[in-house]
């Protein structure tokens, strides 16, 4: 994505220097350091990392499920960090619509489909008689694929991917603008991935919504984002396009994370060699930011990097140009 391509996008969602700090008694943990990014509406964003690096954190202070203890969180240009009124927390909630990882702990194993899908229009009036609210919950089942005659069953009578299904009708029929998917298809089988990842594009053409795509495998991402951002322990050290980290990975975590995507073909498979992650070989000092590398791609780095990267990026763009 081009710095003019960047320009004429719309932000749909900004997160400006965000920590997010537990505490448990006396003691605090950092889960997430100065988070920066921003999130341009109609694109996919990937936040990728391995397990407790903070993405969950990040999505779910976005949504206000876990408070900030500095920084700022923008919506269509309005803050929604901090405290707000019943007015506009009801409009985060209307607008923004989460996906969780697992399906079935996601789901009232005691409410009927009809009850689970509505649940929203029925928190929100989002209906005007119950005729409407069934026309609706029956459009949004048929969206994804399932019938209105699924609507007087329970969850645990459905399949796991029928399950994420019910999870995605569920943020769909509150018609939001953005759509958090935290993991959805992790805990499904390889076959009904590509099925709920297609289901999932087809909504983003059709309704025009933004999502951020929570997941720690870079190559469920590959074909799915148009920007990905890594995250390491709470830090993000990485964002460019898609095409362009796959193409140019920088930072060392980023090219880790890569090492680790398996390759179909058994012989390239078992002579890779995979280097772990070395954090003590990076610098963390006052100048330590994101610094923009190539337009619309930045890395995580210090004064005292900045030749390094420079160098590295060259040699990439040099073999790639061979």
């Amino acid at each position: 994505m081009s710095t003019n391509e960047v320009k004429d996008k719309e932000v749909l969602v900004s997160v400006e220097h965000v920590d997010v700090t537990f505490t448990n008694g006396r003691k605090k943990f950092r889960a997430v350091t100065d988070a920066n990014f921003d999130i341009y509406r109609g694109e996919t964003f990937a936040l990728v990392g391995e397990s407790g690096s903070g993405k969950t954190t990040i999505a779910r202070a976005i949504i206000r499920l876990n408070e900030i203890s500095a920084g700022e969180i923008k919506f269509q240009g309005k803050r929604i960090s901090g405290k707000l009124t019943k007015e506009d927390r009801q409009w985060v909630v209307r607008n923004i619509q989460m996906i969780f990882q697992d399906p079935a702990a996601s789901l009232n194993e005691r409410a009927t489909i009809d009850y689970c899908v509505s649940e929203g229009l029925y928190n929100f009036k989002l209906y005007e008689n119950e005729e409407d609210r069934e026309r609706k919950v029956d459009w949004a089942l048929q969206q994804v694929g399932l019938l209105p005659e699924h609507k007087s069953r329970y969850p645990h009578e459905f399949s796991g991917g029928q399950r994420q299904r019910i999870g995605i009708a569920r943020a769909l029929i509150m018609e939001p603008s953005f759509i958090i998917a935290d993991e959805p298809i992790s805990a499904l089988d390889v076959s009904i991935r590509a099925q709920v990842l297609n289901l999932m594009n087809k909504f983003k053409k059709e309704n025009d919504l933004t999502y951020m795509f929570i997941a720690h495998d870079l190559s469920v991402v590959r074909y799915f984002a148009d920007r990905i951002a890594v995250i390491h322990l709470g830090r993000i050290v990485e964002i460019a396009p898609a095409v362009e980290l796959f193409q140019y990975p920088l930072h060392p975590y980023t090219n880790s994370l890569l090492q680790a995507v398996p390759m179909p073909d058994p012989e390239i498979e078992k002579a890779k060699k995979i280097v772990p992650y070395d954090a003590s070989h990076e610098v963390l000092d006052d100048t330590s930011r994101l610094r923009e590398v190539r337009p619309g791609h930045f890395v995580f780095m210090a004064d005292s990097e900045v030749e390094k990267y420079r160098t590295k990026l060259e040699e990439m763009e040099r073999t790639v140009s061979e």
